[in-house]
């Protein structure tokens, strides 16, 4: 048959490698990676896939081998370590593709074994699976919901209902969605699909509750729900202690209102809303404020309270601890750390850096060709602009332009930016992306920032209390830019004397040293935990406040057992579940963790998500690209500009320095 290749025939004689590929089939060539791979023949006929980059030959497997020997995936072959980061990215996407379209046609298939049934309930119209290779599993019980959560259990016509009318349903859902511009993220809520089967369950005929039963009965009866839900948290409140959280702001017309927290193990409360506007100008009309409250949730069970850190709110809260001596009263962790990025970035060293990288991303934004060209490459993903409100998203804006270093540097030698290079502005752009000194700064700023980013990050996250955390982040951001200058004192002074002026101000608190201490993953961490005195004394100082009626000996001799991890702490168990596990409610357990909850509110600390496992993401870190040393003696000149040297302290070269002990 003409055109039929399994019909020519072969012979000895002919030349095999030209007529062997006119055989294959010329669907695969047209596999991207084919432009990155050749393909020869042996005397026998058996073909041998060569990559352009490394050279590397492979026998067998075929071109999607290959492709994985690109895309750098492990498993079935090796990764080229040649191959361009552009290339690479391709043939990753072609994968993904391709798994894609594997699924959905496993879908597909799986969906074809039902025959659509028609709207008539009355049909007698059955149906039978296509007969295929691999039977489908046709238990009765695959048409059913599993579980005995579900409320409402399903019929055996809505389970076999027809593409048609489920896309009907689902368009009637979406036209909901778009009509009242509801955000598209609703659908994640927990009452979503609750709702739905609820509905169902009613059957034909029900009509959904009207404006005035929303706005008046309903709303009711969903505040008393919620009335019950805080009642039940009254409970914990008194068995681990809580935290009250004063949250401070204004509204559209500039009303100072102030909105009452409380935290607890089993979640974050809202208590009231308050009008301030006659009270947050004096300390003791605000002291008065956090008395009621204080009141309502009771005052033997709140442990920590966290302010404002303006003047009135911290003279309110060293009022509140006179008239309860039980309470430590300290400012919002997260706004210390913005402080502290606020001040780092008027540095001029800094300052100067977040300028010129506003200059290049603006540069970047505002000319539509260069911004397409950068689109179009592989990989890019957009720049990340500093904001005027967020002090930390100056350093993260840093760190996103730095990331995008050879895209940039390849965007200036392009045609399309050669059109554009003329006016000062591109003149200055194209210098600034060639200077390898602003780059070795802007990266010696995103490795010095970073530790206190991870903290800024555990601080505003809600998914578990950041209170054992805070001691050990501002000790590590400390040892971090001391690590970065060698220990040069002259060097890494301007940034340790802001760490230490915002933390004596605002955060050196007895039960974060507290904190600290009692936190199995840091104590039992012998090399790494800090040893200053400040930790025993802020320890025992919030032991003598939080007694939980134990005898002064009791108490001694569990903090011992604890420390030197005697008894039940000896444990192999407990050795190997203390930085991911929550402890166990033993009899030797009972009154250390009794003392970390009810005055720590450490209950959420033990999971798996440590502050080793913040350290260890890549997010800050780059560490594919080589880079050069930064320059110590030019940085040094800069720097002595402010701070002057002095004769008898030692010089540090840049011979002196290594890369290694610049990533952290």
């Amino acid at each position: 048959m003409d055109g039929d290749d399994s019909e020519v025939p072969y012979s000895a004689g002919t030349n095999t490698e030209n007529q062997l590929p006119s055989q294959r089939s010329v669907r695969q060539k047209h596999d991207p990676a084919w432009a990155h791979v050749s393909q020869t023949f042996d005397s026998n006929g058996k073909s041998t896939l060569t990559c352009d980059f490394c050279k590397k030959k492979n026998q067998g497997g075929g071109i999607n081998r290959m492709k994985q020997h690109l895309a750098g995936v492990k498993g079935n072959t090796n990764a080229c370590k040649n191959v361009p980061p552009e290339v690479q990215h391709a043939m990753r996407m072609s994968l993904k593709e391709h798994d894609d379209r594997a699924k959905e046609k496993s879908r597909v298939n799986n969906t074809r074994q039902f025959v659509d049934l028609e709207d008539d309930e009355d049909s007698g119209q059955g149906f039978m699976p296509p007969s295929q290779k691999r039977k489908a599993n046709t238990d009765i019980n695959s048409y059913f919901k599993q579980g005995l959560q579900d409320q409402s259990q399903p019929t055996i016509k809505s389970c076999l209902q027809s593409k048609e009318k489920i896309h009907d349903a689902d368009m009637a859902v979406a036209l909901f969605f778009y009509d009242v511009c509801m955000p598209m993220n609703a659908v994640n809520s927990r009452f979503y699909q609750p709702m739905i089967s609820k509905i169902a369950s009613m059957g034909h005929g029900y009509k959904g509750p009207l404006y005035h039963a929303l706005r008046v009965g309903l709303l009711r009866d969903a505040k008393l729900q919620v009335s019950l839900i805080i009642e039940s948290f009254r409970s914990t409140w008194a068995e681990t202690g809580c935290t009250l959280m004063a949250d401070g702001w204004k509204d559209t017309r500039q009303r100072p209102l102030i909105n009452f927290l409380v935290y607890c193990p089993k979640g974050i409360t809202f208590i009231k809303s308050v009008d301030a506007s006659g009270i947050y100008t004096t300390a003791e009309n605000l002291c008065n404020l956090f008395a009621e409250v204080v009141d309502m949730i009771g005052p033997q069970n709140v442990v920590h309270m966290v302010t404002d850190s303006a003047p009135n709110y911290k003279a309110a809260g060293g009022r509140l601890t006179e008239r309860y001596p039980t309470i430590y009263c300290s400012p919002c962790a997260a706004h210390c750390i913005n402080l502290i990025l606020e001040d780092v970035g008027e540095l001029p060293l800094v300052k100067k850096l977040t300028s010129y990288a506003s200059k290049i991303t603006i540069f970047v934004n505002t000319h539509k060709h260069i911004l397409n060209w950068l689109r179009n490459r592989p990989g890019w993903r957009e720049i990340i602009r500093p904001a005027e409100t967020r002090f930390a998203t100056s350093f993260i804006a840093l760190q996103s332009l730095y990331a995008h270093k050879d895209y940039l540097q390849s965007m200036v030698v392009d045609e399309e930016f050669r059109k554009i290079s003329r006016s000062e502005k591109a003149k200055l752009v194209k210098q600034l992306i060639f200077d390898d000194d602003f780059w070795k700064e802007c990266f010696m700023v995103v490795q010095i920032m970073a530790p206190l980013i991870r903290l800024l990050r555990i601080c505003d996250s809600d998914e578990k209390p950041s209170l054992p955390y805070v001691y050990e982040g501002m000790y590590r951001a400390r040892l971090g830019v001391k690590k970065i200058f060698k220990k040069e004192k002259r060097l890494y002074k301007p940034y340790t004397r802001i760490i230490d002026s915002r933390w004596d101000k605002m955060l050196r608190r007895d039960i974060y040293a507290a904190a600290y201490f009692l936190n199995p993953a840091f104590l039992y961490d012998k090399e790494n935990f800090c040893q200053k005195s400040e930790i025993k004394r802020g320890t025992l100082n919030l032991f003598e406040k939080q007694t939980v009626g134990l005898s002064e000996s009791m108490l001694v001799s569990s903090i011992r057992c604890y420390r030197e991890r005697e008894g039940s702490f000896s444990r192999e168990i407990a050795l190997t579940c203390s930085k991911t596990t929550r402890p166990g409610k033993s009899s030797c357990y009972n009154v250390m963790f009794m003392l970390m909850f009810g005055a720590c509110s450490l209950l959420k600390s033990y999971d798996p998500v440590d502050y080793e496992s913040i350290d260890k993401t890549e997010f800050w870190i780059v560490e594919e690209e080589e880079e050069g040393e930064l320059d110590l003696a030019e940085l040094e000149d800069k720097l002595l500009e402010e701070y002057p040297k002095d004769d008898d302290e030692p010089t540090l070269g840049v011979e002196d320095l290594d890369k290694e002990d610049w990533m952290l």
